[in-house]
């Protein structure tokens, strides 16, 4: 009597094809809660990023003291600058 017939290796194959498919449903189902968790954190960090570039284009164009402050170098305003005296010749 033979292990190996024709009853024995299709259950074996359906087997086979059966925990096959629900290893491959466990393992798409974790990939999909990384794939969320991802595109999630992504989005996050898009948020943030333009946030900062609507932050700094309302700054520009409200005229900000401290940027004009640092963009004109031409005068200083409160502060007197005082050299040394020469020292006589002698």
């Amino acid at each position: 009597m033979s292990i190996y017939n024709r009853r024995n290796a299709a259950v074996g194959y359906l087997t086979l094809k059966a925990m096959q498919r629900a290893m491959d449903k466990k393992r798409k189902r974790g990939r999909r809660g990384l794939r969320i968790a991802a595109y999630v954190g992504l989005g996050l960090v898009s948020a943030g990023v333009l946030a900062g570039v609507l932050a700094i284009a309302l700054r520009h164009r409200s005229g900000d003291a401290a940027d004009s402050a640092f963009e004109s170098d031409a005068e200083i305003v409160g502060e007197y600058v005082t050299a040394p005296e020469p020292a006589p010749a002698t």
